[in-house]
């Protein structure tokens, strides 16, 4: 008797606590952290990141954390090796009194992280009213729904999901962002596939448990160009000149021009985006054409986005060549660049660097023609690297 009554007390126990965990599991917040992830910084030292626009002192490990050295200013960070498109991405943050900074990711080889890809914001502050430079914001576009962040010497969690379009953030198990990138024009056209990395901006945060999964892959491009095998194999002289002969020559990852003529797309396409990164020296002058009929002394029916560091030029880098100025973009003499385009139909947009700097809504010639790159001013070189192209 005395052992049935303990059998079943026990069993009545073993019950209450299946109950309560199975309670306390439906209690669990969705986007609690989960155990799932690789690794994306070893604990310690930094094998598969390297500082980019700053000393190699920028950045150390220490306690099993990166940390930022007082070297570790504007606008110097730090980036994983490797680029990153759909993700799920978990980490750790130190915040100890004033702190400024933030959460890089689709940053761009070459531009402004921000800008050409996305930054979630670090900062001390307990908004009462979220703000665009608020703890957790997409900055600086998007304020947070609400601000959640222990500033008092205290560790922090970050959990960013990007399954493009749809961007998720989390601070400390609180969802703060929940977007869609396309219904937002300033988002809309960013990166999605980038580095991941850390900016302090000259204080002195940490980062640790760093972990990611990588989700499946949705932008598809084609490869125009990324090695000098591409040339003969993806595009031909569509146009050049007897004073000064076109040279398109591949060293690497670089396609280098110099004369005046045009190469050009083995391929037709009529809408379509490309990506592509360009630099030049002072006073360069070279062009993207679009929708070309690839005859050599034929102007019409094809568009030319200019490409020429001139900022007070009728058309300088950006414009639509005869139809419509830029807003001259924020590019530097001999530096690679990010260029951006797309047409479909009678619109066409371009992005320098992260930034909008033409769109136009009446393009005419709506035909399938070559994509082609200008070489025009001869003595002033232009080299253009990492050419794709997908459908618009």
């Amino acid at each position: 008797m005395h052992a049935a009554t303990l059998s079943r007390k026990n069993k009545e126990h073993m019950q209450r606590r299946h109950f309560l965990s199975a309670s306390a599991a439906l209690l669990l917040p969705q986007f609690a952290f989960s155990q799932s992830g690789s690794p994306l910084f070893n604990g310690k030292d930094l094998s598969g990141w390297h500082v980019v626009d700053g000393p190699e002192s920028a950045f150390y490990v220490a306690d099993g954390a990166i940390c930022a050295s007082p070297m570790a200013g504007w606008p110097t960070w730090i980036s994983t090796d490797r680029q990153f498109e759909n993700f799920d991405l978990r980490l750790e943050f130190f915040v100890a009194g004033w702190c400024d900074g933030g959460v890089y990711f689709g940053a761009p080889e070459h531009g402004v992280p921000s800008r050409c890809g996305y930054k979630i914001n670090i900062f001390h502050a307990q908004d009462e009213t979220p703000a665009t430079n608020s703890m957790g914001a997409i900055f600086p576009v998007i304020a947070p729904k609400k601000v959640n962040v222990k500033s008092k010497g205290a560790w922090n969690t970050m959990r960013i999901r990007f399954d493009w379009p749809k961007l998720q953030v989390w601070v400390n198990d609180e969802l703060v962002q929940d977007v869609d990138v396309t219904t937002n024009p300033e988002l809309a056209h960013r990166l999605r596939r980038g580095y991941i990395g850390f900016v302090p901006l000259g204080y002195g945060h940490k980062f640790r448990n760093i972990t990611i999964q990588e989700l499946p892959s949705t932008d598809k491009w084609t490869v125009l160009y990324e090695k000098p095998e591409d040339i003969d194999a993806k595009w031909l002289i569509t146009d050049n000149s007897e004073r000064a002969p076109v040279r398109f020559a591949g060293y690497g990852p670089v396609l280098w021009c110099d004369g005046s003529g045009n190469l050009g797309t083995k391929e037709m396409y009529d809408d379509f985006e490309l990506h592509l990164y360009i630099r030049g020296p002072i006073e360069h002058n070279s062009g993207v054409i679009f929708r070309a009929n690839g005859e050599p002394t034929s102007v019409a029916g094809k568009y030319e986005v200019q490409v020429h560091n001139v900022a007070e030029a009728h058309y300088p880098t950006g414009s639509l060549y005869h139809y419509k100025r830029a807003r001259y973009p924020q590019i530097e003499d001999e530096k690679w660049y990010l260029f951006q385009m797309a047409a479909k139909g009678k619109d066409c947009w371009v992005r320098i660097n992260g930034e909008t700097v033409l769109e136009y809504d009446s393009l005419k010639n709506l035909k399938p023609g070559r994509i082609e790159l200008q070489a025009h001013r001869p003595g002033k070189w232009v080299e253009f690297k990492h050419i794709w192209v997908k459908p618009a």
